[in-house]
């Protein structure tokens, strides 16, 4: 098989550093990022000319650019103590069940694709990963100091075995974005190693989502930069699945033991002065 990886080798790390940047920007500033993703609605006339068609590619770009939306307006409402009615509903450790449902939701889609497609295996592992997220608001909160990061006390392992699943996901239904979608998990992936806080996975997840499907909405530059179709091998889209299911069936009984023995709280939050 003939593989062209050239023009990837330099638009992928760019990508990459780019998705960096936007993570860590909107942690920090995380008031303009409640606005910007606002204004990023208005863009919807570049969808329609970018050619976005279907009611299913709509609701999957506001399915996650209306939550980043909320998760900047909870930020603010945690980190600056705001008060009034939406600000307490927003601020509120019940209110945390709502990321969690869009996170166990966003897999859930994915993985009844996946089995649509025959790629069973990295169907169980989706339902899986639905099964071991950590529960709110216990594992999940917005912090009042540095920058009201929404906080989800997710594992590196689970971590690493979300980004290989969602990898193996687009493989299967989007080839040609494969490559593009690689960075936005990677960037995810790394920026927490680097920060060496596993929980910030989510937040960075959210982030590179986002920029990412409006970007592809309204300026679609990923099939001529880094068209990756000729990668596909379904030899390989296989045995990626059935990896990707071995190694989540003992992190599962893992995940398990940890809520059943009481660790969860020493082991979910790795002693990060979370309350019994």
């Amino acid at each position: 098989m003939n593989i062209t990886i050239w023009p990837h080798v330099i638009s992928m790390p760019i990508y990459f550093g780019i998705l960096l940047f936007i993570i860590s920007f909107f942690r920090k500033h995380y008031i303009l990022s409640a606005y910007f993703w606002i204004a990023m609605l208005f863009t919807f006339p570049l969808w329609m000319i970018g050619g976005v068609e279907g009611w299913f590619r709509w609701a999957k770009i506001l399915s996650v650019l209306i939550p980043t939306i909320i998760v900047g307006f909870s930020r603010i409402a945690v980190y600056e103590n705001k008060e009034g009615r939406l600000w307490n509903t927003l601020k509120s450790e019940q209110f945390l069940w709502f990321f969690y449902g869009i996170l166990f939701l966003n897999i859930l889609e994915a993985t009844l694709k996946d089995a649509t497609m025959g790629n069973y295996y990295n169907a169980l592992t989706g339902f899986l990963l639905c099964v071991t997220i950590p529960f709110a608001p216990k594992f999940w909160r917005i912090t009042t100091s540095k920058y009201g990061d929404l906080i989800a006390y997710t594992t590196a392992s689970w971590n690493f075995l979300y980004t290989s699943w969602n990898a193996c996901f687009v493989y299967a239904e989007s080839p040609i974005y494969f490559a593009s979608s690689l960075c936005i998990l990677l960037a995810a992936e790394i920026y927490p190693i680097i920060k060496r806080r596993p929980e910030l996975y989510i937040i960075a997840r959210i982030y590179t989502l986002a920029a990412h499907l409006v970007l592809r909405a309204s300026f679609d530059i990923f099939p001529m930069t880094m068209n990756a179709s000729s990668w596909f091998n379904p030899d390989v889209l296989h045995i990626w699945g059935l990896i990707n299911f071995i190694l989540i069936v003992p992190y599962l009984f893992w995940h398990m033991w940890q809520l059943h023995s009481g660790n969860s709280i020493k082991s979910f939050t790795r002693n990060r002065g979370m309350k019994q």
